[in-house]
C-alpha cells in the first residue's frame, strides 16, 4: 500500500519560478501547503507559498532543515543539483526521483537513456574539445546544432553549425563546455506528450499537441495536436514508455518531431510540470499542476481528458503589456507570473484561448 500524504501536508518544491508558483496554487486547491526552497528573494512561486527559504542550493545545513520542514520534495527545473536532493532523500521522500533528475538535467545521458529504450532521437555525438567536435559532425552531418550538455533551456546553450568552417567558432561560443552535436532535424511538426505516473504505478497522459517556437523559445501550443491519429497514438506510447523506465512518480513532458515518413523522434524531456501543459489549468478538469500534485502526494490521478481544445499563447518579454486587451478578450484566459522585471526572451505569463467542444483524437 502506497501511503497518501492527507491534506494540511507540507510539499516541499525546489525552484521558485512560475511552475513551482502554479504548482502552489494547485496544492493549495488540495488543502496542501507549500514550501519553496531557491537562490532567489523575490520570485514567483515565493509570492504563493505557505513557506519559503532562500539559500544556495549548495547550502546543505539549509537543505536539511528544509527536508525536515516537509514530507515530501519535488521540483521544477532541472537545473537543481542532484547532490541537494540527495541530501533531502536522507530523510525525506523526493518524487520524482534523484535518478530521473540525473537523466534529464544531462543530454548525453539523456539521449543514451532514450536510445536504450530502443526509441530514436536525432543522430547525436558526445563533444568535450574541439577535435571531438570534428568527429562528432562526421556522425551528424551537417547542418547540426550544438548543445552544451547541461544548463539549457529555451534555445540558451545553442549553436547552429551549417558547414566545418563554423565549427570552432560554435565551441567558442558555447563557452567551450562540454555538449552534444546533434543532426538538424527537417520536421512536420514539433509535438509533445505529458504523462503522470502515480504511486500506485498508474499512468495518464494528456492529448498530444503541436508547439511552434520562436528563437528556441515556445511561442504557441495547440490543444489536440493534427498529426494523424496513429502519429498521435505513438507519440502517446512513447511518453508512456519514458515514464515507465523513470519509474517516474510525478510528471513527465516528452518533446518530440514528426518527420515527413510519420515517425517520431524524441528531443527532449522533462520530469516536471511543463510550458507546453500550460493549457490544461484552463481546458481540463485536472490540470497539469493538480495532477503532478496529486502524484507526489500519493493521490489517485485525476481524469486528464479535456472539455475544450485550446490554443496556449506565451507572453514573453513585452508581449505582457497587452495584458489588459487580453483581459477583455472573450474566450481568453489570462495568466500572469508576476515577475517585476519585464526582460527581451523573458516568460511573463500566457493566454489560453478556449473552443468547444473538443475536437477528435
Amino acid at each position: 500500500m502506497t501511503r497518501v500524504l492527507a491534506p494540511g501536508a507540507t510539499i516541499g518544491i525546489l525552484g521558485s519560478g512560475q511552475l513551482g508558483r502554479m504548482t502552489a496554487m494547485a496544492a493549495a486547491e488540495l488543502g496542501y501547503r507549500c514550501h519553496v526552497f531557491s537562490p532567489e528573494e523575490n520570485a514567483p512561486a515565493k509570492e504563493i507559498a505557505a513557506s519559503c527559504t532562500t539559500a544556495p542550493y549548495s547550502d546543505i545545513a539549509a537543505v536539511r532543515a528544509f527536508a525536515g520542514a516537509v514530507d515530501v520534495a519535488t521540483f521544477e527545473f532541472e537545473n537543481v543539483p542532484a547532490s541537494t536532493l540527495s541530501a533531502i532523500f536522507e530523510t525525506t521522500p523526493v518524487r520524482p526521483s534523484v535518478r530521473a533528475l540525473q537523466i534529464s538535467q544531462e543530454r548525453a545521458v539523456e539521449k543514451a537513456f532514450v536510445n536504450g529504450l530502443g526509441i530514436a532521437t536525432p543522430r547525436w555525438a558526445k563533444v568535450s574539445s574541439p577535435s571531438s567536435l570534428v568527429a562528432a559532425s562526421a556522425e551528424t552531418g551537417f547542418p547540426a546544432i550544438l548543445k552544451t550538455a547541461r544548463f539549457g533551456y529555451d534555445g540558451k546553450g545553442q549553436v547552429r553549425i551549417d558547414s566545418p568552417a563554423d565549427l570552432i567558432d560554435a565551441w567558442h561560443q558555447i563557452g567551450e563546455r562540454e555538449a552534444i552535436l546533434e543532426s538538424l532535424v527537417e520536421f512536420e511538426r514539433e509535438i509533445s506528450v505529458i504523462a503522470a505516473r502515480g504511486l500506485d504505478s498508474e499512468v495518464a497522459t494528456y492529448a498530444a499537441v503541436d508547439n511552434v517556437h520562436r528563437d528556441g523559445i515556445l511561442h504557441t501550443t495547440t490543444a489536440p495536436s493534427a498529426a494523424a491519429p496513429d502519429v498521435a497514438a505513438a507519440t502517446d506510447g512513447i511518453a508512456r514508455r519514458i515514464a515507465e523506465a523513470l519509474d517516474l512518480v510525478g510528471l513527465v513532458a516528452v518533446e518530440m518531431f514528426v518527420v515527413p515518413d510519420g515517425s517520431v523522434l524524441v528531443n527532449e524531456i522533462a520530469p516536471r510540470p511543463h510550458n507546453s501543459g500550460h493549457w490544461t489549468i484552463d481546458a481540463c478538469a485536472v490540470s497539469q499542476f493538480e495532477q503532478f500534485v496529486r502524484a507526489v502526494t500519493g493521490l489517485p490521478l485525476g481524469d486528464p481528458a479535456r472539455h475544450s481544445d485550446a490554443t496556449m499563447t506565451n507572453l514573453i518579454g513585452r508581449d505582457v503589456e497587452s495584458w489588459e486587451a487580453i483581459a477583455g478578450e472573450k474566450g481568453a484566459c489570462l495568466h500572469l507570473y508576476g515577475k517585476a522585471e519585464t526582460r527581451a526572451g523573458r516568460k511573463m505569463g500566457h493566454v489560453t484561448r478556449l473552443s468547444r467542444p473538443p475536437s477528435s483524437p
